[in-house]
């Protein structure tokens, strides 16, 4: 990455300048503009997070919004109400209020006499949700959208539930939230500081509780799910995301649904400029030729670049993580479906010709330990490892060596079924398998099979009767080499991406295909520029990050347990002075024959400090259930130096729907 210290445009920056809403709630902005915006106002682009912009995002808003601003735009990080430096309390995810709050900012900057009128709104993960939703509300002043690492379907393709199972970071990422938000404001820029701290710890919500009782796709998850109406977005939207986040399938859908122009790169959850795995590309400036095209009508390129740009990835042997992934960027006007690919039918084992078979799935309840992180973001060793321990565990059907393949779409795999309890589920990995046996996942997929009719409701299995079931995989760009194999894995069971079902299953399978989308002829290659950047955040290390992730199995009671722990050490923020750090443990424990054993558990802990003041939050969150029920239990503990100044618990108790 190279770094740009020297831009067309002298920045000015703000670090707290106060949005006055309406009702009268006081939201703070880091702003980065052009010196002589006053005399020549300039388009603003907009990022609009809780992750905090003082501590939480310094180190990346610091690559980015100086170089826009040096390019001749108005940048406002802003934190949302309830978090930072904003006042109020945030109450859930995209709520209505978190919309409402950002079209009145919207509003409010257009009005600003810096701001030329037109506003575009950029961010990853959270910040890519909003700006969507916040698209679909149609705000006059917002032009064009950049959405990185995003969804347009909040219940079937964010962290709650994938195919109508329970993904653990349901609790996962409440439990990151839990912490997050229990963070009060700096002094330096509050004295006020303590009042909103205490104010927020008592409003602060434990979400998992909340997204536990919306086990449905119903008006809940609805809400802000762009899917439900990609017309309503009239925004001009760049859509970007990576091969080894949680988010790839966001991509294909808003270039078919929304006629966003999409790039997916080979990287986790993260800007492509500085992301991982390698290669980065020039986003800065893609993402100056979308601005300049739809917020100063330059007469750039932009919007006649290829519709789709991918990055084919060569097939590679599995590794919990990857520095680099060898492959070639193509373009496509259109994503390609599998129906127009190859079809591989299931044999006795064999993927190639139809044959008849019966295979009974009864996997232990551990199979899925090589699966890695939902979300991979925090550079560990979080990618999916080698699949043979998985493989051994469910039911495989490999091909004969295969001629080279681009694989590039979401496959589809369909089966037919039969199930002995009422409730059940089934998890798919293709899988390239390597001469010498190694297993590297491709793509993966899971189905609640009380939901064949639609995740709006659940309906228990007869037992013993045989049904088709169809699922799709994520979306992935993979060069199989000639000679290697393809394997699909079908098991019962995913722990721990995904909660257990509430007894120990046997799938009988019978029949199944794979089909395969193929890389078109007509596809071109397609290059980028290299990444660039404005100036890193000048920091003191005080502590240094590590990141661990194990297994364990506990010989005497045959317990096993994933176990992830990600310090993210300590760091002085030289330009202001504010120290902030944190540490997340995970544990995630289930015995092979007991689908109730499962349990999970997180501990955050939370630092800032200052000269002469020194603040930390301790979060704890469990999760587990019966046959009927999931339980919760979390606590929240607050700190000012070594006293303890707030403490609550939490227990919960939810029924079980078709899970």
């Amino acid at each position: 990455m190279r770094t740009v210290s020297r831009f067309p445009h002298k920045v000015i920056e703000t670090p707290d300048m106060e949005i006055r809403l309406s009702d009268g709630c006081r939201l703070s902005a880091r702003v980065w503009m052009p010196q002589d915006a006053q005399q020549h106002p300039v388009p603003a682009i907009l990022e609009y997070l809780p992750y905090r912009k003082r501590d939480g995002t310094a180190v990346r808003d610091a690559l980015t919004h100086p170089y826009f601003a040096g390019h001749g735009y108005a940048c406002l990080r802003v934190d949302m109400r309830g978090n930072g430096d904003s006042e109020g309390v945030m109450e859930d995810e995209y709520t209505a209020q978190e919309l409402a709050d950002a079209c009145e900012v919207i509003s409010w900057i257009a009005e600003q006499d810096w701001c030329s009128g037109r506003v575009g709104m950029m961010g990853i993960s959270w910040g890519g949700f909003n700006g969507l939703q916040v698209a679909a509300l149609q705000p006059e002043p917002l032009k064009a959208v950049i959405s990185l690492c995003s969804t347009v379907d909040r219940y079937a393709d964010d962290i709650h539930y994938k195919g109508g199972c329970l993904l653990n970071e349901n609790l996962g990422w409440g439990a990151t939230m839990w912490a997050y938000s229990s963070r009060p404001p700096d002094p330096a820029l509050r004295e006020n500081w303590r009042a909103m701290w205490l104010e927020r710890l008592e409003a602060e919500p434990f979400q998992p509780s909340v997204w536990l009782r919306h086990q449905l796709r119903n008006a809940y998850w609805r809400h802000g799910s762009v899917c439900e109406n990609y017309s309503a977005i009239k925004a001009r939207v760049l859509a970007i995301g990576g091969w080894g986040d949680a988010y790839k399938n966001a991509v294909p859908a808003l270039v078919a649904g929304a006629a966003a122009h999409g790039i997916v790169g080979p990287w986790v959850h993260k800007y492509p400029h500085f992301a991982a795995p390698e290669p980065r590309i020039g986003f800065l400036q893609e993402a100056l030729r979308w601005w300049d095209k739809w917020l100063k009508d330059a007469p750039t390129e932009a919007g006649a670049d290829p519709t789709y740009r991918a990055y084919l990835m060569d097939g590679v042997r599995p590794a919990s993580w990857y520095d680099h992934r060898p492959g070639r960027w193509v373009a496509l006007e259109a994503v390609p479906a599998a129906a127009d690919g190859v079809t591989l039918d299931f044999g006795a084992g064999t993927l190639g010709e139809a044959q008849p078979f019966e295979t009974p799935i009864a996997s232990p309840q551990h199979c899925g330990m090589a699966a890695g992180e939902f979300c991979a973001i925090w550079l560990g060793p979080e990618m999916p490892g080698d699949q043979r321990g998985d493989d051994v565990l469910s039911a495989c059907f490999d091909s004969a060596p295969m001629p080279r393949a681009a694989i590039v779409g979401a496959p589809v795999v369909r089966l037919r079924l039969a199930s002995d309890t009422p409730v059940a589920q089934v998890a798919v990995r293709l899988c390239h398998v390597h001469p010498d046996g190694a297993s590297t996942r491709i793509t993966w997929g899971v189905l609640n099979l009380t939901h064949l009719a639609g995740h709006e409701r659940s309906e228990p299995l007869e037992p013993g009767r045989v049904f088709e079931a169809k699922l799709t995989l994520d979306h992935i760009a993979y060069l199989l080499p000639q000679g290697h194999r393809l394997r699909v894995a079908v098991s019962s069971a995913y722990w721990p991406m995904i909660w257990p079902s509430p007894e120990p299953v046997t799938l009988t399978l019978t029949g199944g295909s794979l089909s395969l989308p193929l890389l078109p002829q007509d596809a071109s290659d397609w290059s980028f520029e290299g990444a660039e950047a404005a100036p890193a955040l000048q920091q003191r290390e005080i502590r240094p990050p590590g990141h661990v992730r194990r297994t364990e199995i506990d010989q005497q009671t045959g317990l096993v347990s994933l176990i992830v722990e990600d310090d993210f050490g300590l760091a002085e923020n030289l330009e202001h002075g504010l120290i902030s750090g944190s540490v997340a443990r995970e544990r995630w424990d289930i015995h092979p024959g007991d689908p109730l054993s499962a349990r999970g558990r997180c501990h955050w802990t939370e630092e800032l400090a200052r000269e002469g003041w020194c603040v930390r939050t301790e979060t704890t969150s469990q999760m587990w259930s019966d046959a009927t029920h999931f339980h919760l239990r979390a606590r929240l503990e607050a700190y000012d130096g070594d006293a303890l100044i707030y403490a609550r618990d939490v227990e919960d108790t939810i029924p079980r729907q078709g899970i």
